[in-house]
């Protein structure tokens, strides 16, 4: 009998922090909790395909900026759903409403922001194989020094 393919796309594998070259392992350890010590544990490898997920000392350094246009994004949107349900006036403090309610939704997702800006992050550099059964994940254990590992 065949084997079923995993038929995740490119959206819904990087929302659900599945591995960019199988989509089908996950990339961390656990689900999304408010613990950040639990919620950051990544796999060192997919536990499907084998595909390292940190590529080099540092790899995640640029998630910050993939977190931050999230963020952004999240700030606009909710703005603009606040503009069209609620309003803006200049008369009351609904404004100011607005920035409360947004800087609590943020904090409460901002667990899940870090995920998904580091799954985001990843599957810009490894590029999804249909055929990773044939093919070994590129080696990239020369990029890798224990010694510098924690020092960001």
């Amino acid at each position: 009998m065949s084997e079923k393919k995993v038929s995740r796309g490119y959206f819904s594998s990087t929302i659900g922090c599945y591995c960019p070259r199988c989509r089908d392992g996950k990339l961390f350890q656990h689900k999304t909790t408010i613990s950040f010590k639990k919620n950051m544990l990544m796999n060192k490898h997919c536990p499907v395909c084998g595909q390292a997920s940190e590529i080099e000392v540092g790899f995640y350094y640029g998630t910050s900026y993939v977190s931050y246009a999230l963020a952004l994004g999240i700030c606009v949107a909710s703005l603009a759903l606040w503009y069209f349900t609620i309003g803006l006036s200049t008369n009351d403090n609904r404004f100011f409403i607005w920035l409360g309610c947004n800087a609590v939704l943020l904090v409460v997702l901002q667990p899940w922001l870090m995920r998904v800006s580091r799954s985001l992050w990843i599957s810009w550099f490894v590029k999804y194989d249909p055929d990773w059964k044939q093919h070994q994940p590129e080696d990239v254990s020369e990029r890798m020094n224990s010694d510098q590992a924690n020092n960001w």
